[in-house]
């Protein structure tokens, strides 16, 4: 009788389990999910508010699409929360557990290898590239016919040219890790070449324009993606070929992630300068269908296809019907005249022989919205499935390379197979959303706010609807205009959610000396600075190199003269920091200035200086506080790994 009491007693513990229904699991999941979700709207609450309130109170206009744009913030947020939660489950495990592994059982081309088809996949996966070559349509060819080609006619190249930089500096941060090389040791030749690089191309005028978009895409590929991989990555083969201190692992990696695309992007522009095969040239393919729907035949002559970029919205049926009836037409209209011969006879223009033609000019606000707003006409669900589908393309094969890498490469087993698989799946809910809620939300706003920000000091409209400045005097609407920069940085850098998690690693490096509040306020200071320096740069017609060499040089002294450690987190900020809030906000309103102030053309170099603006304040403020405690972050040696 004692025998089977025992095995009764002994049995039932092993096979009791707890099984919730879909109501039970839902009412476990809902308070964390309601958690995450009021974190990421307690982080963009501010810079919302910030640009509806500047639209409306300042500007005086009301926000077009307002509730397109209200659903798209929602979406951002709950794709945020999903994205980043996806992340922490499942893509930065695999990416660290890869890491651990790869020195223990491969060779050292082999973690090269795979450190570079890393940072190549990780950059197509980023969702503001595709932002940046929309932006092509924007630009007009005549202006800078080079900078166009690159968006529009080599898209593929452009990608494939930063994806190829990004890899190459994921390799070379996987051998500093290996040999133990300083960040100023590649900092300081890396950024002096560069800084030739763009003096070079800067004084040519074709040349020119690519150097905005070189360096912007330096601040585009440190993204959502790109970012925690490499860094988990990075922390994996420090806690393996390191010297056992993984405080600076992952450091530095994305600072060169956001200057090797520098390079690869001029050298891009270099050599179609050097084929002559860009847009004007004997040599241009002349087919402008990929961004812009426009067949070769309507690029053919500049002069035709810059008026047709203008005649954005044509008459229709019944409004010719009216003219012929009437000779009314709507008063919203243009002349413009082709063909035939034009001389100035006695102080007046005389056409002989030309062909009058009737423009209809658009709708005063229709120009201010980002090119993809949603379409009353289209279908929401194919919107959505669009979305799912860039979602698909980015996640998905980066996924499955990470875990054939793990399974045929390196022959080893996924722990917590389900949670990362849980982690994928959020992933990619969360990019679909994010992407979505971009095209819908961020995007218009950000370029609806740069078209209307010449209202400060200049008239806008067309014709009889032309309306003020805001300010009788230039100078002082500029000023509005730098100011509302200085806020639309600081306020987006706030709302990244990348940040909290720097200040966090920063506090623990330093021991408490650079607090993690005063971190904070710097990058964001410094993102808002360089973003009013961008919007200075658009609304005065600056060159680009004006704002970008002189501090550039300042950084790379103050880099030399600074602590490993301030080095290291003071050039990382700047690449965690334009991210998923910040770069499509920045990128949208640069160009939307800049398409609307007579003489710009572009709006390319607004992130570039948004990136370089917290590298300077961070290193400033390590100056102050090494000298303020120094017996408290004194540097730690680092020995090269046997």
């Amino acid at each position: 009788m004692f025998h089977p009491i025992q095995r009764q007693q002994r049995v039932p513990p092993r096979q009791q389990t707890v099984k919730l229904g879909i109501s039970d699991t839902f009412a476990l999941l809902w308070p964390y999910f309601c958690d995450n979700l009021l974190e990421q709207a307690r982080s963009i609450w501010f810079i919302i508010t910030y640009l509806v309130m500047f639209q409306v109170w300042i500007l005086g206009l009301p926000v077009s699409y307002a509730g397109m744009i209200g659903l798209g913030i929602g979406v951002v947020t709950l794709g945020l929360m999903f994205f980043m939660e996806g992340l922490r489950l499942g893509l930065m495990p695999l990416a660290e557990t890869i890491g651990a592994v790869l020195p223990r059982n491969s060779s050292l081309p082999l973690i090269l290898l795979f450190a570079f088809l890393l940072g190549l996949g990780a950059t197509f996966a980023e969702p503001a590239l595709s932002a940046m070559q929309q932006a092509g349509s924007t630009i007009a060819p005549q202006q800078a016919p080079l900078l166009y080609s690159l968006l529009v006619d080599f898209p593929t190249q452009l990608v494939l040219a930063v994806g190829i930089g990004v890899g190459l500096a994921v390799l070379v941060g996987i051998l500093r890790f290996f040999f133990g090389w300083t960040l100023k040791s590649i900092l300081l030749p890396t950024v002096s070449v560069l800084i030739v690089l763009t003096l070079f191309a800067a004084h040519d005028p074709l040349l020119a324009p690519v150097v905005g978009l070189a360096w912007d895409c330096g601040g585009i590929t440190t993204g959502p993606v790109t970012v925690p991989l490499v860094l988990a990555l990075g922390i994996g083969v420090c806690r393996i070929v390191g010297d056992g201190e993984t405080a600076h692992a992952g450091f530095g990696i994305v600072t060169l992630a956001s200057l090797t695309p520098v390079f690869a992007v001029l050298l891009l522009g270099l050599g179609h300068y050097a084929a002559g095969d860009y847009y004007g040239q004997p040599g241009y393919a002349g087919d402008l269908r990929q961004s812009n729907g426009r067949s070769a035949a309507d690029a053919a002559p500049p002069a035709t296809s810059a008026a047709r970029a203008l005649a954005e919205e044509p008459f229709s049926a019944e409004e010719f019907r009216r003219f012929l009836a009437t000779g009314e037409i709507d008063e919203h209209y243009r002349l413009r005249f082709e063909g035939g011969e034009r001389a100035l006879v006695e102080g007046r223009i005389v056409l002989h022989g030309s062909d009058i033609l009737l423009e209809k000019r658009p709708a005063k606000h229709s120009r201010l919205i980002a090119p993809q707003v949603w379409n009353p006409a289209e279908s929401a669900w194919r919107r959505v499935a669009e979305a799912v589908r860039n979602a698909g393309r980015a996640i998905v094969p980066l996924c499955l390379f990470l875990l054939l890498t793990l399974k045929l490469v390196l022959r080893e087993r996924l722990r917590n197979h389900s949670e990362v698989m849980i982690g994928i799946g959020f992933a990619l809910l969360g990019m679909s959303l994010f992407v979505l809620g971009i095209t819908l939300g961020l995007s218009p706003l950000g370029a609806q706010l740069g078209g209307n920000i010449p209202r400060l000091f200049a008239a806008i409209g067309d014709g009889d609807a032309v309306v003020a400045p805001l300010f009788a005097t230039p100078v002082y609407g500029k000023l509005a205009a730098i100011g509302f920069g200085f806020f639309l940085g600081y306020g987006a850098t706030l709302a990244e959610p990348a940040l909290l998690a720097l200040g966090n690693s920063v506090e623990k490096i330093t021991v408490g000396a650079f607090r993690r509040g005063l971190l904070i306020q710097s990058v964001a200071i410094g993102v808002g600075l360089g973003a009013a320096a961008g919007v200075c740069m658009l609304v005065y017609q600056l060159p680009l190199i004006w704002l970008l060499v002189p501090p550039y040089i300042t950084v790379l002294l103050l880099t030399w003269a600074s602590r490993e450690e301030f080095v290291n987190i003071s050039w990382d900020a700047a690449g965690v920091t334009t991210g998923p809030v910040s770069v499509p906000l920045i990128l949208a309103t640069g160009i939307g200035i800049g398409s609307h102030v007579p003489g710009v053309g572009d709006g390319f170099g607004m992130l570039a200086l948004a990136s370089l603006g917290p590298i300077l304040t961070v290193l400033l403020v390590g100056q102050i506080v090494a000298r303020t405690s120094p017996e408290r972050v004194e540097p730690r040696p680092r020995t090269a790994p046997r």
